[in-house]
This record gives C-alpha cells, sequence and structure tokens, in this order.
C-alpha cells in the first residue's frame, strides 16, 4: 500500500489524502508550513461523530488545514477485550470527513508498527502531576501513560500550530495541556464543548456499543447531573452525590456507577474554596460499556 493515497470519487465530491506513515505526513506539513501555511491537528480514534466533525471543522475555522488522525492506540487501554471490541470503521469515517466539503482536510492513518517500531513495551514514562491518579487514572491505572505517549508521538509527526480536543474527555484534556506545558511544545491546545444528543447523552464513539435498553435509558446520566447542577448551591456535596448515584442506578440497577466527583477544574482535585471553578465528573457502566460524562457547575 503507498504512503499516501488518494480516494477515488465523482467529480462533485471531495477527495481527501490519506497519510499512513510518519515520515510522509512530516514531510507533507513541514511543506505546508514553509509557505506560510497554519495547521490544526484534530487527533481521534475514529468510529467518527459529529463530536468530532465539530472538532475539524473548529480547526478548518482556524488554521489554513486540518489533519485528522484516525488510529486505535492499543497502549491506553486496560484490557485486551475493550480494545478488540473498539469500533473499527475506516471507510465509514472517511465518507463523514468527505461529507465536511472541504480540501484542506488531511487524513494520517498509521498502523501499530508505524507508531511504536520499538514494541509497545518501549513507551515514554510522564511526569503527570498526578493528574494521572484521580477519576479516570484511579480506576484505569496506566491509561493516561498511554494518551501522553501517542499524543507526544502524534505531536511530533504532524507538529501543528494547535491541536483540538473535545472537553467530554476533560482529564484527558488536562493531561495533555500538562505535557504540552512540560514538554515546551509550541502548540496551543484549544477545547470545545461536549456535543450532545437530543436526549442530552454525551456523544462517544462507545455509544454504538450500547443494548437498545442501555441507549434508551442513558439520559439519566446526563439529566442527574445537570439535576445536580441546578441543586448544587443549596445543597451538600455528599447527599447530591448519593442522590445521583441512586438516580443514574435506578431502581432498575440498569447501570452501575463508577465514580461521580466534583472538583476544581485546574487540578482535579476537591476543594472547599467556594471561588474554585467546580466541575461534575461521572464515569458509568452500561453493562460492558463504560460511559463518561462532567459538565461545569459554575
Amino acid at each position: 500500500m503507498p504512503a499516501c493515497n488518494l480516494r477515488n470519487q465523482k467529480k462533485s465530491e471531495v477527495m481527501l489524502e490519506v497519510f499512513q506513515r510518519k515520515s510522509e505526513i512530516f514531510s507533507y506539513c513541514s511543506r505546508r508550513k514553509s509557505l506560510g501555511k497554519t495547521i490544526g491537528f484534530v487527533p481521534t480514534m475514529g468510529a467518527l461523530h459529529t463530536g468530532h466533525l465539530q472538532l475539524v471543522n473548529t480547526a478548518l475555522e482556524q488554521n489554513d488545514l486540518a489533519v485528522v488522525s484516525i488510529f486505535v492506540n492499543p497502549t491506553q487501554f486496560n484490557s485486551a477485550g475493550d480494545l478488540l471490541s473498539y469500533p473499527r470503521q475506516f471507510d465509514q469515517d472517511l465518507k463523514m470527513l468527505e461529507s465536511l466539503g472541504s480540501d484542506k482536510i488531511v487524513i494520517f492513518n498509521p498502523d501499530v508498527q508505524g507508531m511504536y517500531p520499538d514494541g509497545m513495551n518501549n513507551t515514554g514514562t510522564y511526569d503527570l502531576n498526578g493528574i494521572d491518579s484521580v477519576m479516570e487514572g484511579a480506576h484505569r491505572p496506566g491509561h493516561f501513560q498511554g494518551v501522553a505517549t501517542i499524543v507526544h508521538k502524534l505531536f511530533s509527526s504532524v507538529e501543528p500550530h494547535k491541536a483540538y480536543f473535545g472537553e467530554k474527555d476533560f482529564q484527558q484534556l488536562a493531561i495533555i495541556r500538562h505535557i504540552t506545558k512540560t514538554l515546551n511544545l509550541p502548540i496551543d491546545i484549544i477545547s470545545v464543548p461536549t456535543i450532545r444528543e437530543d436526549d442530552g447523552l454525551a456523544k462517544s464513539s462507545r455509544n454504538a456499543l450500547l443494548s437498545e435498553e442501555h441507549r434508551a435509558e442513558a439520559h439519566r446520566i446526563y439529566a442527574t447531573m445537570t439535576k445536580v447542577k441546578n441543586k448544587f448551591d443549596v445543597q451538600k456535596i455528599d447527599d447530591l452525590i448519593e442522590e445521583a448515584i441512586h438516580d443514574i442506578q435506578g431502581s432498575d440497577n440498569l447501570f452501575k456507577v463508577e465514580y461521580i466527583e466534583i472538583v476544581d477544574e485546574n487540578t482535579l482535585r476537591p476543594s472547599a474554596n467556594p471561588q474554585s471553578p467546580l466541575r461534575l465528573f461521572a464515569a458509568v457502566w452500561a453493562n460492558k460499556v463504560r460511559l463518561i460524562d462532567n459538565i461545569s457547575l459554575i
């Protein structure tokens, strides 16, 4: 397979370039930057939805070119089963990106060997300042080291001016901001608000794995979080969290709450300071599918 190919499309459709090799995407981006072009980067693991498209549209609005990576990163999964079941739909992802109608989008679709030529055990160890030890990090040990490793590799491959991440994965966003700062990478990290389904469920590639029953009731998560926000000024935090767990799990125990926490969004730690920018985080199991969400309480 060539390092770069051009999708064969009807004349009325956009033709997007697809690169598989790091050296090729690096050279491509370097040439564009030498011509004064700005590059926005959207890292994804594929299974794209409208939340991803919002990231790409924002990158297009703010840059001359948007590079979108599609790579399911093995080092950030905590179980082989989860990695195996993660949806992979490359052709459908390309069609979604083509539907945006822009010829300023470029795809980077490397394989595992290309991103980890020395093996997946030979990954970096990053000082994440304890951000990786709470919430997601506490329940998914090693996950954020895997995230930091692949994001650093992707940043080195593209060297963008700006990179775009959704606020649904807010803790991941904090990790990426931290490594970008500590590694002195000249990249602006841009956050984009969470995109939701009509019933409030945060858009996620994992939503496609939900059973019909779980999908029909998944609105409980956002509805409960909104309820907490509305009561936040008049009720104790511990009571709010206990009530929220009950509301999400319900009498049918259709869902299992892994955690619900209210923390300072800058430190991701609990804060007694009423002036702190507090945010509510939740992780919920729907059978074997794990859903996460967060909202600001300001």
